[in-house]
């Protein structure tokens, strides 16, 4: 059978309605029992992002703000323009209400996560801190074999959201663009990477803090001016979104229509490949913060989600579908291309291509460190250079593989991971809940 068909079977089982039900189950239930903490407290955790805090002092390897900004590097990537593209091929524009919705639960997900990592984070022999769902499963829980079984497919998830699709999607949108060789790509890709990811979590931090903000703020701008020039389809976009979210998409031009249940699943299933709450990856980051107080980190770590679902997946999606572009019968990164080129010929694309190139390399950046810090509680600090070799040779490799089967492996890996992780935090809400409560009743940590 063919390895592309035998992996898009597996996705389909991986991600069916029981994963579904369990990732937004997890944030519902965590909303519920934190008392919808995600929405009351989200202007407090953004001052926290903006505010001297991140400069807090404490154990860690890098400023809370450094935490945040690795982690967002690592998810806003080529989700945010070829998966939030693909979602609407897929399953039409209400799958866009299904993002909003993931990434609203997946805020408190995404919460607890970070708390847990920072209270059951490890001082490694090299002097660097690590935590994470394999820690918080294997001490908190005390199954130390399930947070091994969440190492084993982090590291090996890595390989694909981490290398293989960003590659992937840089080399595709490059040799449209500008007709260049995908093995050209490829190299110029995983020797970037490499110079990065050689000097660990600290110099991760330096180049995050610096490029994320910058590319995230470059991409949200352009599309503003879209949305602008659009502004009278925009009430038709958000009709759309929300008629769709409950009702079948009807085919249309070159979109061959969708069902609810497809707008559902690959609503959710591309919010969290965008935003990763529920994967346990960012919580690997956070672990890392130079913080006193889980609760804190928490609340920053919080935001990823909201800046890169609401704000900038939000942004693509608009202008997909105030442009019309979304009847094409394009998809992936292709049909975002041709919204933005549609709208501003000429910049349009360029923003597209070069945002695909540095999101996909910042990507690649964070998730380096992720499945590094998952190999090395799997074998050691001796684990560590052979991983980042591996991971960079696959970033080359990356760009040759099919699209498809790209996207399914990851999507398949990132389903193998977040089964862990969810049982950890499902098992630890608790103490979830009571770290929170006592971090709210000496409002002095928190500042």
């Amino acid at each position: 059978m063919d390895p592309s068909a035998i992996m898009s079977t597996l996705n389909g089982f991986v991600w069916g309605p029981v994963m579904l039900a369990l990732l937004v189950g997890t944030g519902a239930f965590l909303t519920v029992r934190l008392g919808f903490l995600q929405i009351l407290q989200l202007p407090r955790a953004l001052r926290l992002v903006f505010s001297r805090s991140r400069t807090a002092v404490g154990e860690g390897d890098i400023s809370p703000f450094q935490a945040l900004t690795t982690a967002l590097a690592a998810t806003i990537g080529t989700g945010n323009i070829a998966g939030v593209a693909t979602a609407i091929y897929l399953g039409g524009p209400g799958a866009i209400f299904w993002m909003w919705i993931c990434a609203l639960v997946g805020m408190a997900t995404k919460y607890a996560e970070a708390v847990l990592a920072v209270k059951y984070r490890h001082l490694l022999p090299d002097g660097s801190m690590q935590g994470g769902p394999m820690r918080y499963i294997a001490e908190g829980l005390g199954l130390k074999w399930l947070g091994w079984l969440f190492a084993l497919f982090g590291s090996v998830a890595a390989f694909g959201i981490g290398s293989m699709v960003q590659s992937n999607s840089v080399a595709v949108a490059l040799t449209a663009t500008w007709g260049i060789p995908p093995v050209g790509t490829g190299i110029v890709l995983a020797v970037l990477t490499g110079v990065v990811i050689i000097g660990g979590i600290r110099r991760i931090g330096k180049v995050t803090e610096k490029l994320v903000p910058v590319m995230g703020i470059a991409y949200v701008l352009g599309a503003l001016v879209i949305l602008a020039l659009n502004a009278s389809a925009l009430p038709g976009a958000f009709a759309l979104i929300f008629s769709h979210a409950f009702a079948p998409a009807a085919a249309s031009g070159g979109f061959a229509g969708a069902a609810v249940s497809a707008a559902v699943r690959f609503g959710v299933a591309r919010g969290v490949f965008s935003n990763e709450a529920g994967l346990g990856s960012a919580p690997i980051a956070h672990a890392a913060a130079r913080t006193n107080s889980p609760v804190r980190q928490g609340l920053i770590a919080m935001t990823g989600v909201f800046f890169d679902t609401v704000i900038v997946c939000s942004m693509t999606a608009l202008v997909i579908l105030s442009t019309g572009a979304w009847t094409s019968g394009e998809t992936s990164s292709a049909l975002t291309y041709l919204a933005f080129e549609s709208a501003l010929p000429g910049p349009g694309g360029l923003i597209v291509t070069i945002g695909i190139a540095i999101f996909a390399y910042s990507t690649m950046i964070g998730w380096a460190y992720y499945g590094e810090e998952c190999i090395e509680y799997l074998f050691g600090l001796r684990a560590r250079t052979p991983y980042r070799y591996l991971f960079c040779l696959l970033i080359a490799v990356g760009a040759f593989q099919k699209v498809g089967f790209v996207w399914d492996f990851s999507d398949t890996m990132n389903g193998a991971m977040a089964i862990p992780n969810l049982i950890g935090l499902l098992g630890l809400s608790g103490v979830v809940v009571a770290t929170t409560r006592e971090a709210f009743a000496n409002p002095e940590e928190l500042l």
